[in-house]
């Protein structure tokens, strides 16, 4: 067995993870079988993350307590998304004279698209959440003790 294959069986400790994603995890009902893709996306996608959330004007940041929400909450929907589209990806018909290569290009700039997606549409929820305090309590709601 390969390391990585032995690395993707190793059960996720949930005290090793981010309080944040922890806490998403558990108020979402996250099924086990995707903790590893939810961790493995929090980990790679923080740079990313980041940007959006330092473009973000103040008063929406305050919509949460600190980054590390938004951080957890992005992750949570690009790990969704992405499993979507990997499933939704194997059922796409593609032109016969695309190679290997060329698909395997393909399905990377549509994932990223995707993702991408994702953080746009999550920055537009805390925005609108600004003025909308049941929203605003529906995402405190996920991080409450």
């Amino acid at each position: 067995m390969s390391e990585v294959e032995n690395t993707q069986k190793e059960a996720i400790d949930l005290e090793t993870i981010s309080p944040e994603l922890k806490k998403v995890i558990e108020f979402e009902n996250v099924p086990e079988e995707m903790w590893h893709m939810l961790v493995s996306v929090h980990e790679v996608a923080e740079i990313a993350v980041r940007e959006s959330w330092d473009a973000m004007p103040a008063s929406a940041q305050k919509v949460l307590d600190n980054f590390e929400q938004f951080h957890a909450l992005v992750s949570l929907s690009q790990s969704y998304a992405g499993y979507d589209f990997m499933a939704e990806f194997e059922n796409l018909d593609l032109p016969e004279n695309m190679d290997e290569d060329a698909q395997a290009e393909y399905r990377s700039q549509l994932l990223d698209q995707v993702l991408h997606n994702c953080v746009k549409d999550l920055v537009k929820q805390i925005k609108k959440a600004r003025r909308d305090p049941i929203m605003k309590r529906e995402l405190a709601e996920i991080f409450k003790k």
